[in-house]
């Protein structure tokens, strides 16, 4: 890598001594009517095919330009192309901005573009502009979806389903790949996870309104980090505007599960100062959500005969308070025409407040010998509240305080008339701190057979269960806890890159581009549990503590109304730290084997050459290096309980990842791409800490994996766009992708001690000599094919007759993705064949139809994702699916004078709610259901 480093700054320096007698032109684009930016416009000179994309600010630059006189033309779809002379002199950076007059022509006449199509326009000419395969979606697109965060908001994109939690898009799936095999970024900077035991970013933290662009790079360029196999999704904030910008929002909402309110605002407020050398826009969002849920789970189990019966209910409420608050800041200062610094913050806080209320029902087969067909009876039943301690923070609640902070300081450098460098340094942390958390469960154990008729229900909830139901008021105090979790991850990153013209092809534009890259990451978990025993009987019985009884409507059917529980302020008021009333026991097997360190330091460096070989077709290609050093820290656990010792692990590895990538353009709104490119993904953090625990009592041994390769992938795509001049877009592709060491979850019913001392020469001998115990750990498979196609259209409907029908505008795209994986096995060490990789959704659809004119737009949209598996089991029995989904959401605005808008959305019309199933659709193991939500508001924006 140092002499390829090497090579490049000798090469550079040559083109500074040749660039002598040639100057700069550079400038912006914007758009007349708002002096917006117009990001993504094609400039051209009337000299060869030399011509540059303007920037997310609109800015543009011809490096290298001989001295004399030029005529530019700027293209942008959906506004009138433009044209200007400029004199260009040696050794100097000639400035030209163009004002663009909006309107699309659509046969002999010229239709004057509404906020929607305006939108639509930036983020189509910024695809099309693009090298790599991409997908892009404007703040005004967001805009006219009713999203509030942005995992919400990207669900529309083609290629691409969410994971939910509480009724809310939190984990993303681009082409049907799972979460940790996508990575997402802010301004170009990776965010870190929240989460304690994986990198998985947290979607539903950051609010829609913050966010100016969202790009989602299905391929990668050598830029770009490497650690993205489904995707790479850049979220890009507001960037500071061209003159005074004043914006707010204001609504209101309802959530008719638990009838409670929502309430949302937000503000933008932007200008430039000191002779429009000082830029700065600050925004800020606040979304106060009193949500919930509603739901039915279950466990299922075989008999000897195969026959599968459930042996687990539980049902629960959830009551959840969400506020959601975030700020933002970008300042840019220009100190002269050839150098500028920028700066980016941006700080989201989300605070849920949670309790839930879960009664669960343990089942067995009433004669072993003969299954299910000699009946079930009644275990116990448990009866448990979630909760926090009843101080003004945590407010008797389970409070889970998530943070995500961005800070960015870089700069834009032209050195001379050939060579241009930008910098940048960032920090980010991340981080979810649970403190006073509290639970409180009471148990009924039966002392007789107290038979249990399992009825089939409908194939999206568990059988019902029909017996002679005890008194819940009976019920004996089983266990009072008190946890505190805590997670954090910081990033500290910087980079630098160089760009010179480099062409082999007289006439014909190239550029070469090199780069390196540094990222620091160090990720913690520090969990600890406490149980308590009253030391006087007057919480016993639930019948004679403070209770709350959730009875009569409950969305899964009345008939599983989960009925008595202890009250939420009983759970909080508890005075545990009083040594006379409670007797506290430390609980390690909750936390020790959960608590790890890990630091991870990248090093990565990149070349990339862009060549045009003639006006229509063009070329990237270069190579990638990352560096990949880790250091993790885990617990050695005997018995669950007893920290044997601590395990540390160091290991380090490098990846080179070549890529080419192909642009043919046979007509000007025809794009055709092709690209072959490698990228990665590392493993989860928890399953490379160098954890062990052993439970003497079950027989079993889980241990993290240090040895865990990250998994490499080739990816081969093809696509083909077609764009429209009234701003629309047709386009269908095909990729294929192989993964090699890709991470599953292994489990083996027959791990002797000899196997053990083996595997783990540092940590205790866990299991005593002669037994075989069952041992879990995630490990590499072989390899994964993944293969599909998408098609997408996006489209004003402008060629039907009248103006009435001409206001219509179409919206959809559909993902098909297939999978096959070798070397997964089962318990017993033997290969599964068959099988998909997890968390692949084999079919993703989605569809709008709006209607716009000057004042006044709706839509209703549709999202479809069918089920896909989700966690490989030890059997196919065993096996997680996630069940497939359909949302239906609608939106209408009106705009009343010139800056205010008023707006009405509503969310989850179908009342979709989220279902996990047990090996086969007809055992359905979670059932969770939100309704419906609305919202009503105004917009001011000038």
């Amino acid at each position: 890598m140092k002499k390829l480093f090497t090579s490049c700054l000798l090469l550079t320096l040559s083109f500074i001594a040749f660039a002598q007698q040639h100057g700069v032109i550079s400038g912006k684009v914007q758009e007349s009517l708002t002096r917006a930016s117009l990001p993504g416009a094609t400039v051209r000179l009337n000299v060869g095919n030399r011509y540059t994309i303007s920037g997310q600010n609109g800015d543009y630059e011809f490096l290298n330009v001989p001295a004399g006189t030029y005529e530019m033309e700027v293209i942008y779809m959906g506004y009138q192309r433009t044209k200007q002379q400029v004199l260009v002199t040696a050794g100097e950076n000639t400035v030209v901005n163009f004002m663009l007059e909006d309107g699309s022509v659509t046969m002999d006449e010229v239709v004057i573009m509404g906020d929607r199509l305006r939108g639509q326009a930036r983020a189509l000419n910024q695809q099309k502009s693009k090298s790599n395969i991409t997908n892009i979606i404007s703040s005004d697109q967001v805009g006219r979806f009713p999203d509030a965060n942005i995992g919400d908001a990207l669900r529309r994109v083609p290629g691409i389903t969410m994971q939910n939690d509480q009724g809310e898009a939190r984990n993303i799936i681009v082409r049907g790949l799972s979460p940790e095999l996508n990575s997402v970024t802010l301004n170009g900077d990776r965010i870190p996870s929240a989460e304690g035991d994986n990198r998985r970013v947290q979607m539903d933290l950051i609010p829609s309104d913050m966010i100016s662009t969202i790009e989602v790079n299905k391929t990668l360029t050598p830029d770009m980090d490497a650690d993205a196999i489904g995707g790479s999704v850049n979220l890009i904030t507001r960037a500071s505007p061209n003159g005074q910008r004043i914006s707010a929002t204001l609504a209101g909402g309802y959530n008719p599960l638990h009838q409670t309110p929502i309430y949302t605002g937000a503000f933008v407020y932007g200008n430039r100062f000191a002779n429009n050398k000082f830029g700065m826009v600050l925004s800020g969002s606040y979304n106060n959500n009193q949500l919930g849920s509603e739901g039915i789970e279950g466990e299922w189990e075989q008999d000897k005969d195969g026959n599968a019966w459930l042996s687990r209910e539980d049902i629960r409420r959830y009551n959840v308070h969400r506020v959601r608050r975030s700020v933002a800041g970008a300042f840019d200062y220009k100190i002269n025409e050839n150098h500028s610094l920028y700066a980016n913050l941006m700080y989201n806080w989300r605070d849920d407040w949670e309790n839930r209320y879960r009664v669960r029902t343990d089942m067995e087969l009433a004669e072993e010998d003969l299954g299910v067909a000699g009946g079930f009876k009644l275990d116990k039943i448990s009866r448990e509240t979630k909760g926090g301690i009843g101080n003004n923070r945590v407010d008797y609640a389970r409070l889970e305080d998530q943070r995500v902070q961005n800070y960015s300081l870089g700069g834009n450098h032209l050195l001379g008339s050939s060579l241009d460098m930008d910098w940048a340094v960032s920090y980010a942390k991340a981080s979810e701190d649970r403190p006073h958390e509290r639970y409180i469960n009471y148990e009924y154990e039966s002392e007789e057979d107290l038979l249990i008729q399992q009825v089939p229900s409908s194939n999206d909830r568990p059988v019902d269960l029909v017996y002679d139901r005890p008194n819940a008021g009976l019920s004996q105090l089983d266990a009072i806890s008190e946890n505190h979790d805590y997670t954090d991850e910081t990033e500290l990153g910087a980079k630098l890159n160089f760009r010179v013209p480099f062409s082999l092809i007289d006439g014909e534009k190239g550029r070469l581009r090199f780069g390196a890259r540094l990222r620091l990451k160090e990720k913690e978990r520090r969990n600890e549990f406490f149980e308590y025993t009253p030391l006087g009987g007057q919480y016993d019985v639930l019948g004679n503590v403070q209770t709350v009884n959730w009875t009569g409507a409950f969305e899964p059917g009345n008939q599983y109304a989960p009925g008595l529980f202890a009250d939420k302020h009983l759970l909080g008021n508890l005075d545990l730290t009083d040594a006379s009333q409670f007797e506290q026991e430390d609980k390690p097997d909750e936390y020790l084997s959960a608590n790890y360190k890990a630091k991870e330091r990248i090093t990565a460096g990149y070349i990339r050459w862009d060549q045009d070989f003639n006006s229509q077709l063009s070329m990237i290609l270069g190579a990638r290096i990352e560096h990949t050093n880790i250091d993790y820290t885990g617990n050695v656990v005997a018995d669950e309980e007893e920290l044997a010792g601590t395990r540390s692990v160091k290991n380090s590895y490098t990846n080179v990842l070549p890529s080419v990538t192909f642009k043919y353009v046979p007509q000007e709104d025809l794009v055709l791409r092709g690209a072959v490119t490698t990228s990665l993904a590392r493993p989860n953090y928890y399953a490379i800490a160098p954890y062990v625990q052993s439970n003497i009592d079950d027989g079993f041994v889980v241990a993290g994996n240090p040895d865990l390769k990250a998994t490499y992938a080739w990816n081969f795509d093809l696509m083909a766009e077609k764009y429209f001049k009234s701003v629309g877009i047709i386009s269908g592709g095909v990729y294929y992708k192989n993964l090699k060491n890709f991470i599953y979850k292994y489990s083996n019913r027959d791990y002797t001690a000899e196997q053990f001392a083996n595997d783990f020469p540092g940590a205790s001998n866990l299991i005593p000599e002669g037994e075989t115990w069952r041992f879990v750990q995630d490990r590499n498979g072989d390899n994964v094919d993944v293969y599909g196609f998408e098609l997408a259209i996006q489209r004003q409907l402008d060629f039907l007759p009248g103006k009435f029908l001409k206001g219509f505008g179409v919206y959809a795209n559909y993902t098909y993705t297939k999978s096959k994986a070798k070397g997964i096995a089962d318990a017993d060490g033997n290969p599964r064949g068959n099988m998909t990789l997890p968390q692949t959704a084999p079919h993703m659809v989605n569809g709008s139809l709006s209607w716009e004119n000057k004042r006044f737009s709706a839509r209703v949209s549709a999202n479809y994702t069918a089920a896909y598996i989700d966690e490989i089991g030890s059997d196919a029995f065993s096996d997680f699916y996630y069940d497939s989904q359909f949302f239906l959401d609608a939106n209408a605005s009106y705009k009343f004078g010139k800056y205010m808008r008023v707006f009405a959305e509503a969310n989850n019309l179908t009342n979709q709610s989220l279902r996990y199933y047990w090996g086969a659709s007809n055992r359905p193991m979670q059932n969770e259901f939100y309704k419906p939500r609305y919202n009503l508001g105004l917009k001011f924006d000038m």
